[in-house]
C-alpha cells in the first residue's frame, strides 16, 4: 500500500504525462462509450469501463491454456505460455476487485442504474472487446497487447482527472467490505487513485510485451 502523499505524486505524474494515442480499435470503442455515456468521467461510466476491462486478460488466459495443450511435449516453452496465464490472471483478477468496488461505490450512492445501459450495453462491449483482443492475440500478440496499452493508459488518464475535478472525494470516507482484498484506503479519493495507478502498472506490463515483439523482430 502507498500512502496518500505517494498516491497525489503518482496522480501528479500521470496528469502530467501525454495520453497515448489510440489506434482505430480503442478510437473507435471510447467513441462508443462517450456516444452511450457522455464523455464526461462518472462513477457509474468506470463501473462500464470495469466491466469491459478484465476481457484481454481473460482472453490471452483462455488462448494460452488452449496452446499449453497444443505444445506441452516442449515443457520449456510450455512453461513460458503458462506464465503467461498466471501474470494475465492476476491483472484479471485486480480489474475484478476494481469492478466489484465501483459497484458497491454506486450502489451505496444509491444511484439509479438503467438496466440499458449498465447493465445490457455493457455485456455487449464486452463481448466485442473480448473477440478483438482475442482474434489479435492468436493472429499478433503485439497488436493485442498495443490495444490494451492504449486502453489502460486510457483508464489511467480518466480516473486520475476525474479526482482532480472532484475534490470531495478526499473529503469522503471509504468503507466497503472489500478494504480486506484490495487496500485499506482512507478516503474515496485515494481508492481512485489507487485504481488509477493500477491502469498504469497493467499498461505497463502490456507495454513490455509490445517491447518485447519489437526487439524480437529486429533480431
Amino acid at each position: 500500500m502507498l500512502s496518500s502523499d505517494d498516491l497525489k505524486i503518482e496522480q501528479k505524474k500521470t496528469l502530467e504525462s501525454p495520453r497515448i494515442k489510440p489506434g482505430i480499435p480503442a478510437k473507435i470503442l471510447f467513441g462508443l462509450m462517450d456516444l452511450v455515456y457522455g464523455k464526461k468521467a462518472t462513477l457509474s461510466k468506470f463501473l462500464v469501463l470495469e466491466i469491459v476491462a478484465r476481457m484481454p486478460y481473460v482472453a490471452w488466459e483462455q488462448v494460452s491454456y488452449v496452446a499449453i495443450t497444443h505444445t506441452h511435449s516442449d515443457p520449456k516453452f510450455a512453461r513460458k505460455i503458462h506464465s503467461t496465464v498466471i501474470e494475465s490472471r492476476e491483472q484479471q483478477d485486480n480489474e475484478t476487485w476494481h469492478l466489484l468496488i465501483l459497484e458497491e461505490l454506486t450502489q451505496k450512492r444509491n444511484k439509479k442504474q438503467p438496466l440499458l445501459k449498465i447493465r445490457i450495453i455493457p455485456q455487449i462491449l464486452a463481448w466485442i472487446y473480448y473477440h478483438i483482443s482475442w482474434l489479435l492475440y492468436v493472429l499478433k500478440p503485439k497488436m493485442s497487447y498495443q490495444l490494451n496499452v492504449e486502453f489502460e493508459d486510457h483508464a489511467e488518464h480518466e480516473y486520475m482527472q476525474y479526482v482532480q475535478d472532484h475534490p470531495e472525494v478526499d473529503d469522503q470516507k471509504w468503507e466497503s467490505t472489500f478494504k480486506a482484498d484490495y487496500g485499506n484506503y482512507e478516503t474515496v479519493g485515494d481508492m481512485l487513485r489507487r485504481i488509477g495507478l493500477d491502469e498504469r502498472e497493467h499498461k505497463e506490463l502490456s507495454q513490455k510485451e509490445v517491447d518485447q515483439a519489437r526487439f524480437s523482430q529486429k533480431k
